[in-house]
């Protein structure tokens, strides 16, 4: 769901859910809490690239050990390696000593099993798979008719009133966010400020991104007619919902019981009511809006796929859109000042406007954001969000400001800006590896640096592995999926300007690249749940959920969580129940397939 407030507010549309929810899966489903007491050998359930790190999580009871682990191929030794043992860890729950078995050194195709003998059992793994761009191979097709799936095709979007007007305007097109949620956003979060997150823009933009990193795999494997009509479908969205004054709209909601239509409008998600906020700064989805613009009319005279409107008139509506939130983003923001996510969303849609017209003022105002950002980053590696001391921390696109400033890289030809952005870069990635190294983490789950918010003040920094629940908007937890897919992007994104290694895994240092492969690991299944999260692929997806609405293939749930009572995140819980809740858990967005994808596009190059 959009706004979490109304899972809470018993205003649910059930009806109309229940006619879009899916049969029940026949897919053993989870427990909660995790059993961790109980022998497991915890691995990705879907693939591996045959140059990656390829690890699984061996849990055995205290008192049972084992020393190694066989790695089969249908019934055939294939390899066998010595499990090492890890430091105790207890935070989400007792009595299990952890082992790590890797076997990176494994380069052989085919579908493998891993066979752990202890003194009482023998314990075996699901199966996967190592092949050569295997989440390319395997999941490119599907991620794309996810997103083919989720269009909203609904012609009451012909003409929809924007709020507090009389007028009525055509928002046909795009995607709806998610699978119980039929409005269409380019932002989420708006009012929150620092958690703001990059909607339905971001997917256009993503979706050309990776083609432009990979169109000889997508020419090979016969996506790029695919991909390019989704991009299309995406940028003609985008140019209707472009206001003539030269903002555009940021939310078409669903009615949702606030409301007897669907609305051209803002929102005020703390107190549940519509508003005349409906203009998109920068960080509102406006940034990637015009990035998205900008690699749709790229990519459309590339592959000679054209939607409703033009490629030129994509190129103008960016331009356009950007003159227009240069001068006018500090009216549109909701506290009137801008933070991080407005540099980094403008790094972007300065960097696509410079690197296809090479009109100096957009290097200027990338040099501008790029400075900005740069500015934020503390001594420690941490980014600072705000104008005091706040640090960045977010549940969806953790990894962006590093992918902003390697996008921004690309055009800069300055040594001096160069060398001060590669420095950041080195700080954030640096950081994050020595932050999740702080602790026991026989996951390698990525780690973040916060501080909890209540009654208008911020608590004391700290640090862990989920979102605390107590932030600015008092309630947007929820699964963190994207988050970790956005860190793997960065890592690897990242790690080839900071931490390259020619000869490693996805040409960066070992220890980014474990980290980068874990992410996508405990997506995969690689979780104390057992839970690959990539419907359709993998032994055990999520459960259905009424409040979660449809479930398609190759899509992604949103995951798992600190416990729920927890201000600060800490513990862990999956789809706890009752089943008006589990959509904080189960239900799929499209943040969370469009992070897999950027993902998936970094690990494949």
């Amino acid at each position: 769901m959009f706004t979490p407030a109304f899972s809470h507010s018993g205003k649910l549309m059930l009806l109309a859910m229940l006619v879009l929810v899916s049969a029940c899966s026949s897919k053993p489903q989870p427990s909660n809490p995790p059993n961790l007491a109980k022998a497991n050998i915890y691995i990705n359930q879907v693939a591996f690239d045959v140059q990656a790190p390829k690890q699984a999580v061996v849990a055995l009871p205290i008192g049972e050990t084992a020393s190694r682990f066989i790695v089969y191929q249908a019934s055939n030794i294939i390899f066998q390696g010595q499990l090492t043992a890890q430091p105790s860890f207890t935070e989400w729950g007792q009595g299990t000593h952890y082992y790590l078995a890797d076997f990176s050194s494994l380069k052989r195709r085919g579908e493998f099993h891993i066979v752990v003998n202890t003194q009482k059992q023998q314990l075996a793994s699901s199966t996967f798979i190592i092949k050569p761009n295997a989440y390319f191979g395997l999941t490119a097709k599907s991620i794309i008719n996810y997103f083919k799936a989720s269009r909203h095709t609904n012609p009451t979007d012909k003409s929809i009133r924007i709020n507090g007007t009389e007028r009525y305007i055509d928002v046909s097109g795009g995607w709806v966010v998610s699978g119980s949620d039929s409005g269409k956003y380019l932002n989420h979060f708006a009012d929150s400020n620092y958690l703001v997150a990059q909607q339905g823009a971001i997917v256009t933009w993503a979706l050309a991104k990776s083609y432009d990193s990979l169109p000889r795999l997508y020419d090979r494997k016969g996506l790029t007619l695919e991909l390019a009509e989704e991009v299309m479908w995406g940028a003609d969205y985008l140019h209707r919902t472009l206001a003539s004054a030269g903002y555009f709209y940021t939310n078409i909601f669903d009615q949702k019981g606030l409301a007897d239509e669907r609305l051209v409008t803002g929102y005020d998600t703390i107190n549940e009511k519509y508003t005349n906020n409906f203009q998109a700064a920068f960080r509102e989805g406006g940034g990637m809006a015009i990035a998205a613009l900008v690699r749709a009319h790229e990519l459309s005279n590339k592959t000679g796929v054209q939607g409703e409107f033009s490629a030129k008139q994509y190129l103008t509506d960016a331009e356009r859109a950007f003159a227009h939130l240069q001068k006018y983003n500090l009216h549109y923001v909701d506290n009137g000042k801008e933070n991080i996510i407005d540099d980094y969303t403008a790094l972007i849609a300065a960097t696509e406007l410079y690197r296809l017209t090479k009109k100096t003022k957009y290097l200027k105002a990338a040099r501008l954001r790029a400075r900005n950002l740069n500015n934020r980053m503390t001594s420690q590696g941490w980014f600072i969000s705000d104008d005091d001391d706040r640090p960045f921390y977010h549940g969806v696109e953790a990894g962006l400001p590093i992918i902003a400033l390697v996008e921004y890289l690309s055009i800069e030809r300055s040594r001096k800006l160069k060398n001060k952005t590669k420095r950041t870069i080195k700080l954030s990635l640096n950081y994050q590896l020595a932050l999740n190294s702080q602790v026991a983490n026989p996951f390698n789950l990525a780690r973040q640096t916060f501080k909890t918010y209540k009654d208008g003040q911020y608590a004391k920094q700290q640090e862990g592995f989920f979102m605390p629940h107590a932030n600015e908007t008092n309630d947007s937890w929820q699964g963190e999926n994207a988050r970790l897919a956005s860190l793997t992007a960065a890592a690897i994104w990242g790690g080839k300007v900071t931490h390259s290694d020619p000869r490693g895994a996805f040409a960066i240092n070992s220890e980014l690249a474990n980290f980068a492969q874990s992410q996508i690991d405990w997506l995969m299944g690689k979780n104390p749940y057992q839970v690959s999260m990539l419907y359709g692929f993998g032994v055990n997806n999520p459960p259905h959920a009424k409040s979660a609405g449809t479930m398609l293939n190759g899509g992604i749930s949103k995951g798992i969580t600190g416990t729920t009572l927890n201000p600060e995140g800490r513990g862990i819980t999956w789809a706890e129940g009752p089943d008006e809740n589990n959509w904080r858990w189960v239900e799929q967005g499209l943040q969370h397939a469009t992070w897999y994808l950027l993902a998936m596009t970094a690990m494949t190059e």
